[in-house]
């Protein structure tokens, strides 16, 4: 998956005068993101606490944890990918070590964002968090 680092978001999001075209920039994301395959959107990969539908599957390669994510939810797939720009592609200390919450509050997303979709969020974060706890 090709997504800007996380430090490039905060400031493309930045650029935007507006919440409309922030959204807009997040949908953008989200469809950059690699459509997962059907067989693997089994209920044991669906991220519990979200409101839509999410799939998280893990895997390690070169130390490093590398996530394919999908969701039935166009503007989830974009918070996905803000996620994956922060965890994607790093080692379980990288993933422990990024201050996600900084993150977040540098984007001001958790204001935009409904309440729900902020618990699924924090319910993703959680969950890959814990693989990389796992993997240490």
């Amino acid at each position: 998956m090709t997504l800007p680092s996380s430090e490039e978001i905060v400031e493309d999001i930045a650029f935007f005068d507006d919440w409309e075209q922030r959204y807009q920039y997040i949908i953008d994301l989200g469809k950059s993101i690699p459509p997962m395959d059907a067989q693997l959107k089994t209920d044991d990969r669906l991220v519990r606490g979200c409101q839509s539908s999410v799939w998280l599957v893990s895997d390690e390669k070169d130390g490093k944890l590398q996530f394919q994510v999908d969701s039935d939810a166009i503007i989830v797939n974009g918070l996905l990918a803000l996620v994956m720009a922060a965890y994607n592609d790093r080692t379980p200390a990288q993933i422990l070590d990024f201050d996600i919450d900084a993150y977040f509050n540098q984007l001001d997303l958790e204001r935009h964002i409904t309440p729900t979709r902020g618990n699924g969020l924090r319910a993703i974060v959680s969950k890959i968090q814990g693989i990389a706890r796992e993997s240490r």
